[in-house]
């Protein structure tokens, strides 16, 4: 059985997810081929594809993408948690 992992394209994806603002709908992001990495643009347009993104540049968060951008923030402030001691 093979162990599940994230590949460098899902932590791309799962990057750029962070990267919104979930306290309003109203604020998007645009990921300019020119000027953005080549890693986030790839990954807008395979978000796009997927539905979680309004456009393939970016735009705004889909509801099935607000519900994913909510997760990868919530498992990113989970993991950089401070350690707790006991």
């Amino acid at each position: 059985m093979t162990q599940a992992r994230f590949t460098p394209e899902r932590l791309d994806e799962l990057n750029l997810l962070c990267l919104f603002n979930l306290d309003t709908t109203q604020e998007g992001l645009k990921v300019h081929a020119g000027s953005a990495p080549a890693e986030a643009v790839d990954a807008a347009v395979r978000l796009h594809a997927k539905g979680l993104l309004t456009q393939a540049d970016g735009g705004y968060l889909t509801s099935l993408g607000v519900d994913a951008a909510r997760h990868a923030q919530d498992l990113l402030r989970i993991l950089t948690a401070p350690e707790l001691t006991t």
